[in-house]
């Protein structure tokens, strides 16, 4: 990689969860031929997507990329609240990844990964499997339902919907909202930091209340936080709570909810017994079961260690990890993958090359909020490598809005587009 692409990614930066197999036996024959060396990725979200997007056009396409995604399409959860709101549907959301396969030439497989072997590095599928040089996994997060007494994931999709992996989960919760009687109860949960997202369930907070006020309005959005207090954006949620949505949204902090009874739509949290009409649990998380099966989620069995020069696991070589996954001081958001990806893919060029990566790289996150259907807030931040502590920390400048304002939705609306462009096309 030449200097003026290293320059590049840090001025794009700054602008804008099972067991281990070693030695286990790969079944089947490898599914794509390897011609020379090979990134696999496994995970086609905001996180691996753009890392094999980058990877491609950044080596020149002279590295192979092989990006596995359990999903045809590509679905955004940034802006899925307002499937909740009305304002879109999971449709607006969608994407398709032809243009990585056509225009940057990544093979896609689609699949199921159901082990990885660290030694032989190599991915297995249920009909083969692909040995890589480097290994990239970018799962997400998976969901700890044993944490919440009467939940599981059978349970989540057929009656107590998280909504928190954008899609068919998304349009249910709408349903469930939209079947909800006028004077009804809509009561969201949630978890303990960290989680993905740290301002979506305030978000989706207000995307309800605005669904309720203009539809419903004798009904109410009742908010039990695990956390001490508002996480993310504080002010700006509460003041849109006030004077949005008086007497429609009620936030109760330290309220981690421990138990559902789910025929009775009753949530137990330590001081009380909540029963409402549509119960919205989010659950505790940890890295995505891909994790685990690559041995890196080394953090409380929970999250994955890193090296921010160039995001490989800190327990195994070769594989590196992205996203929401990562054990960082950081929010765990759709932009910051992106941003994260890049400094991931840079480095792995750099050392297939028998280089070193860039020693001081740059990560940004931008995270706007829809408070109604038209009116947004944001926070924004760049980070900073630190050589001496070996972590990233924020740089000088960023922060929240002034205020909420249409001028802020609109700029959210270009935002979404913006960035669906930069990993996708």
């Amino acid at each position: 990689m030449t200097l003026d692409r290293r320059d590049f990614l840090k001025l794009s930066a700054a602008g804008i969860a099972i067991g281990v197999f070693p030695g286990c036996a790969t079944s089947g024959s490898e599914i794509v031929s390897k011609k020379g060396q090979r990134v696999v990725i496994v995970g086609g979200g905001f996180g691996g997507a753009t890392a094999a997007k980058h990877i491609r056009m950044w080596s020149d396409n002279k590295i192979e990329v092989v990006l596995i995604e359990r999903n045809s399409k590509f679905i955004s959860c940034p802006m899925s609240n307002t499937v909740l709101g009305g304002s879109r549907t999971i449709s607006d959301l969608t994407q398709n990844y032809d243009t990585l396969k056509k225009k940057y030439g990544i093979e896609m497989v689609r699949g199921e990964v159901t082990a990885i072997d660290p030694q032989k590095q190599t991915v297995t599928l249920a009909d083969g499997y692909l040995s890589y040089d480097r290994l990239i996994i970018a799962p997400g997060v998976d969901f700890m339902f044993d944490k919440i007494e009467g939940l599981n994931a059978k349970v989540a999709d057929e009656s107590i919907h998280h909504a928190w992996k954008a899609g068919a989960q998304t349009t249910m919760l709408r349903k469930q909202l939209e079947s909800m009687d006028d004077g009804g109860v809509f009561a969201i949960s949630i978890p303990k930091m960290p989680y993905r997202c740290p301002p979506g369930p305030y978000e989706r907070a207000c995307q309800v209340a605005s669904y309720l006020k203009n539809n419903k309005p004798k009904s109410k959005v009742l908010i039990l936080d695990a956390n001490p207090d508002i996480v993310s954006k504080k002010g700006l949620f509460m003041a849109a709570w006030k004077e949005l949505y008086p007497g429609i949204v009620e936030y109760r902090p330290n309220a981690e909810v421990k138990q559902v009874n789910v025929a009775g739509k009753t949530l137990k949290t330590e001081f009380d017994d909540v029963k409402a009409d549509v119960l919205n649990i989010i659950p505790p998380m940890k890295a995505g079961a891909v994790a685990g099966m690559a041995g890196v989620a080394n953090v409380d069995n929970r999250w994955c260690a890193v090296d921010f020069l160039s995001y490989e696991s800190k327990v195994q070589k070769n594989i590196h990890v992205i996203g929401d996954s990562v054990s960082a001081a950081l929010p765990k958001s759709g932009h910051l993958a992106t941003s994260q990806a890049k400094v991931c893919a840079a480095a792995i060029i750099e050392l297939m090359q028998g280089r070193q990566p860039d020693p001081d790289p740059a990560i940004a996150n931008t995270c706007y909020s829809m408070v109604s259907s038209t009116e947004a807030v944001h926070v924004a931040h760049v980070y900073r490598y630190n050589a001496e502590k070996k972590v990233m920390l924020p740089a000088d400048g960023g922060g929240v809005s002034a205020s909420r304002s249409e001028v802020e939705g609109t700029l959210a609306n270009y935002w979404l587009k913006n960035i669906l462009s930069d990993v996708l096309l």
